[in-house]
């Protein structure tokens, strides 16, 4: 408990306060000045008129989004890069199967049950990391399969359920044109990155 903060109007405007801080902190910018943004609020809620000008916050709001854009564009540049040669280097090894649409796989259990269709439910266990093994996404780490229709995933998802007999555990490697391609996913997975997945079928639902 706060030694600073006790009544309950307190504790709620502080919660506020943790709650516009995440916000902030989920997508930051470079120079974000915390004071400053403290004091923004502090002046609205007293009734204090701003001292910037329309047109200043324009230019200042234009300035900041060139700057993002521009490392976005770049950090996007560097994956398709960095996804293209793992990809290029990965084929070559023994054990890599490459398909016609460029999707990576590797066999680690073979299973001997049904396939799936691509209208088909299934249920899977999953480890999905970026190429330099940060995981983004991982059902075995919750400890719960995950359920989908395969016709509603990744396109390089798709394309290897299908392949897979029920009780396969295949390394599935996927470039970005069958991930997430030039939208990324959320703030972990960068525009044009390839994926690394495990992936194993556990049974077809429907």
């Amino acid at each position: 408990m706060s030694e600073k903060y006790t009544s309950s109007a307190d504790i709620v405007s502080y919660s506020l306060g943790r709650q516009m801080g995440d916000q902030f902190a989920s997508d930051p910018f470079d120079g974000m000045n915390p004071q400053a943004i403290a004091e923004g609020i502090i002046d609205t809620l007293s009734g204090k008129p701003s001292p910037f000008s329309q047109d200043d916050l324009q230019k200042a709001f234009q300035e900041i989004n060139d700057v993002m854009q521009a490392k976005a564009a770049e950090k996007a540049q560097k994956a398709a890069a960095e996804g293209e040669a793992f990809l290029t280097e990965n084929a070559k090894r023994d054990g890599v199967i490459v398909t016609e649409s460029g999707l990576q796989y590797e066999i680690i259990v073979e299973g001997n049950g049904e396939k799936p269709s691509a209208e088909s439910v299934v249920s899977t266990h999953y480890h999905g990391t970026l190429i330099d093994g940060t995981v983004f996404d991982s059902s075995v780490e919750r400890g719960q399969p995950a359920q989908f229709p395969v016709n509603r995933v990744i396109g390089g998802w798709t394309e290897a359920l299908q392949m897979m007999p029920t009780g396969s555990k295949w390394k599935l490697y996927i470039p970005h044109n069958l991930a997430y391609g030039p939208q990324g996913s959320g703030g972990t997975i960068a525009p044009y990155s390839a994926l690394v997945f495990e992936v194993e079928l556990l049974e077809i639902v429907s």
